[in-house]
């Protein structure tokens, strides 16, 4: 009897156990699922996109918030100057974080595209919204703003027509009237770019010799300061981007205002090539971990949204062409540009360097 209760009892006692094992199992299989969806709603609501940039104004600040508010992809911000931005992406590798990298200038995008830390994109949007000449010819890179380089200059000193281009400015009748940055800046740097690219070798060498004899001073100091040297009387003529004399005119600073009113904007090569244009622009990561978004984001940089922001505070000319440009540069007037694709800026960056070297251009 006691043999047979045990025979009885042993599948009964097994039986449980079973029971409670799947019951143990099944419980610890629904925790997974409701942790993995609360995972997975997690990710959803923590979606970013890591930007690297090198533009430092308020108004860009405003753009990424406007993003954020409008996708709910959180807006993640490093900045720096673009040598740096560059450096970190490289030490990082594969490992880096970054997204999208924002500089000014084609030229250190290209540097960025030639280091490897640029992926090509396809987007319809930004195709179809950017000029084939202001992106990258494989898109690593996109324009986000234009800005012309300008010459300024004191009317009561000088006339229009005997600056009425680039090659003028290195004619012997300026000399000692010029004022400009250090060849170190990359603004001038793409200007010779383009020289080179229109006049060649030669013809660039010999424009450069003449910009050295004809400069009033040692180069120094940024595109206002050169400005406000025309108003201070030590030179005549200037080189400067046009976005900064359009925040100057409409500074806060009463002196600033008042220098920049004292001095005319003229664009050069209107009989020729058209004047010399750049961008800032960005290009998506080549370890991007948020591609889509960082897609996104600047799809939406070149919406017409983001585009009346760039042209309306910080005075550059919108790439977006259905955008109205801010009143101080309606003011100047529309101006022939110069249609050379901006890829060829970088690619001609290292011979423009040598060429100032040879010239002296400190």
């Amino acid at each position: 009897m006691i043999k047979f209760a045990f025979e009885i009892l042993k599948p009964t006692t097994i039986m449980k156990n079973i029971i409670v094992s799947l019951l143990a199992i099944s419980t610890l299989w629904a925790c997974s699922q409701s942790s993995n969806k609360e995972g997975e709603s997690a990710k959803e609501e923590s979606q970013e996109v890591n930007v690297y940039t090198h533009r430092h104004y308020e108004s860009d600040q405003q753009l990424f918030k406007d993003f954020e508010e409008k996708t709910g992809i959180k807006v993640n911000v490093v900045s720096a100057n673009a040598d740096e931005l560059i450096q970190k992406m490289t030490l990082e590798g594969e490992n880096s974080p970054a997204d999208v990298l924002i500089t000014v200038d084609a030229g250190r995008l290209h540097r960025a595209k030639e280091a490897g830390l640029l992926q090509s994109v396809e987007s319809e949007t930004l195709n179809n919204t950017i000029s084939s000449n202001l992106r990258d010819v494989d898109n690593q890179w996109f324009g986000l703003t234009i800005r012309g380089r300008a010459i300024v200059y004191n009317p009561e000193k000088i006339s229009a027509e005997k600056i009425s281009s680039y090659e003028s400015l290195a004619n012997p009748e300026i000399e000692g009237r010029l004022l400009i940055r250090s060849s170190s800046n990359i603004y001038n740097q793409s200007l010779m770019a383009s020289i080179i690219a229109h006049n060649g070798k030669e013809a660039a060498t010999e424009w450069a010799n003449g910009m050295v004899k004809n400069m009033a001073r040692d180069p120094k100091g940024g595109d206002r300061d050169q400005i406000k040297a025309v108003y201070a009387g030590e030179g005549d003529v200037a080189v400067s981007n046009t976005y900064y004399l359009g925040k100057m005119l409409n500074s806060s600073s009463e002196e600033e205002v008042k220098v920049a009113e004292a001095v005319k904007i003229l664009f050069p090569n209107q009989d020729g090539r058209g004047t010399h244009i750049n961008v800032s622009g960005a290009g998506v990561a080549k370890y991007a971990p948020n591609k889509e978004n960082a897609v996104k984001f600047i799809e939406f940089l070149v919406s017409e949204e983001a585009q009346k922001v760039f042209a309306g505070v910080n005075y550059e000319y919108p790439v977006n062409e259905k955008v109205e440009w801010a009143p101080t540069l309606k003011e100047w007037g529309d101006f022939k540009r110069d249609t050379l694709n901006l890829s060829v800026l970088g690619e001609n960056n290292d011979l423009a360097v040598k060429t100032f070297d040879r010239a002296g251009w400190k």
